[in-house]
């Protein structure tokens, strides 16, 4: 496992991989940031932005489709720090102090994003799981989420994963997704009770295992489709935040952190908020864009 950039983020979420551009992006939510790091060139790009950007993912008119603070944007990086925002659907949420949290596109090209209300000690169960898609934005798909995380989808597109990983839960879930978007048949793929680390963001390699960080716990583990443990791969900082897969193969698995108030015992610090890449052996799926 090797650093990729020297950037130490604050929350380091949602690295995606450019297949065309080969390049990774990523966020730092609480910087306001986006970050592009150049596989052939080992350049590094950043853009500040005027408020929280939680997840992305490539859009296919170019640029990225991002969740933000105040609704789902259209994100043009371009040169000398400037990234043209154009939001395409404003959002009211339930309730003050919350904010878009993990998102990702399915085979479809639909996106999908959960919410969250920011102060995790409330314990507020008013997230919600939606989908952006040709159609407009849903009505919440899924409700009483107080974190919602890990967002995936088997390679067929067939099966959607996602979890709550705030600590008074801790569950993955799978539900049937029909050809239309719509989710169906929700049933408890892992207890994540069971296993170290909260089950944050994830990913489905090209054998239709589930990748799941398992923040605090310095872990991330893979889930085969039945929802046996397969491995478990220690990281060196305690809160991996995210993973996906890419690389000129896409046989690199990226891997965004969080830098914790509080230094974990028995890591090295100056590792924290770093975005790691390493080879896990199989290789994963190219992500696709999100289709207006």
């Amino acid at each position: 496992m090797h650093i990729l950039s020297t950037t130490r983020n604050q929350v380091g979420e949602s690295p995606l991989w450019s297949v065309a551009e080969q390049a990774l992006y990523w966020v730092d939510i609480e910087a306001r940031r986006l970050h592009r790091f150049d596989w052939i060139s080992r350049v590094e790009q950043t853009w500040d932005l005027a408020e929280r950007l939680a997840c992305i993912a490539l859009h296919a008119d170019g640029g990225l489709i991002a969740g933000m603070e105040s609704g789902i944007f259209h994100l043009r990086p371009g040169a000398n720090g400037v990234c043209a925002q154009e939001r395409i659907h404003g959002v009211q949420f339930v309730r003050q102090g919350m904010r878009f949290n993990d998102g990702r596109c399915d085979r479809a090209g639909r996106f999908w994003v959960t919410s969250m209300v920011m102060d995790m000690r409330l314990k507020a169960d008013d997230g919600a799981l939606y989908s952006m898609s040709p159609t407009g934005f849903s009505a919440p798909l899924v409700s009483n989420l107080v974190t919602g995380n890990g967002l995936a989808f088997s390679p067929d597109g067939r099966t959607m994963y996602f979890s709550d990983s705030h600590p008074s839960v801790q569950k993955i879930w799978a539900m049937d997704l029909d050809s239309n978007g719509v989710p169906s048949n929700r049933r408890l793929f892992v207890d994540m009770l069971s296993y170290p680390g909260r089950p944050d963001g994830a990913a489905v390699d090209a054998e239709g295992a589930y990748w799941i960080c398992g923040n605090d716990a310095g872990q991330i583990h893979r889930f085969m489709p039945d929802g046996r443990l397969d491995k478990t791969i220690k990281v060196p900082v305690s809160k991996p935040s995210m993973c996906s897969f890419g690389g000129p193969e896409l046989a690199h698995l990226f891997i965004t952190s969080i830098t914790p108030a509080q230094p974990a015992e028995g890591v090295d610090a100056a590792l924290d908020g770093a975005v790691f890449v390493m080879q896990p052996g199989v290789r994963g799926l190219p992500e696709t864009p999100f289709h207006p």
